[in-house]
């Protein structure tokens, strides 16, 4: 019963990002709006349910990358990766065989993405905290942000690793227990 509770509160998601590509009328998402409305709609949705997310993207009608390239995104744990480009970018569903999950882009200003993200879980009245932000001490151009996030009974952790650079950035939103 829960998880019902819960799954019904993410459809709201999914219809809030919906409304927002119908009153964006002849004006097209940033693909910093695409990557965290996907993020909303597959690995907040079904946090820690990779059977569940799964079956969305199938029924999403993204389809598995090539074993090669999944493999480049797995780093050698077990898990598919499906392919969610559209018209503003590149971008990929990463989920694991343990629940965790990631989206993932090549193409984003990253501070929009953190604009966006956070808006779009205050729309959703997700209750969120950010817990640290980081440079990462490796590649001084990646910034990793921490959020506790609060929805219900449930709680969980999102990383929002985010990189600039002369010619754009990039970024991956990871959901974890």
């Amino acid at each position: 019963m829960r998880s019902a509770a819960i799954n019904s509160g993410f459809l709201l998601l999914g219809a809030l990002f919906a409304a927002r590509l119908a009153l964006a009328g002849s004006e097209a998402l940033t693909n910093d709006e695409q990557v965290t409305g996907l993020f909303l709609q597959s690995c907040m949705a079904y946090q820690g349910n990779a059977e569940g997310l799964r079956k969305w993207a199938d029924g999403s009608r993204l389809h598995p990358l090539p074993d090669k390239v999944q493999d480049r995104f797995l780093n050698g744990l077990p898990g598919v990766v499906y392919d969610a480009s559209n018209e503003p970018g590149k971008l990929v569903v990463v989920s694991n065989d343990d629940g965790t999950c990631s989206v993932v882009t090549e193409e984003a200003d990253p501070g929009a993405v953190v604009s966006a993200l956070e808006r779009d879980l205050r729309d959703a009245g997700i209750t969120f905290q950010k817990v640290s932000e980081k440079q990462d001490p490796l590649e001084n151009a990646l910034t990793h942000r921490i959020y506790d996030i609060t929805h219900g009974d449930r709680t969980w952790s999102i990383l929002v690793s985010t990189a600039g650079g002369e010619h754009g950035g990039q970024a991956m939103l990871t959901t974890s227990r």
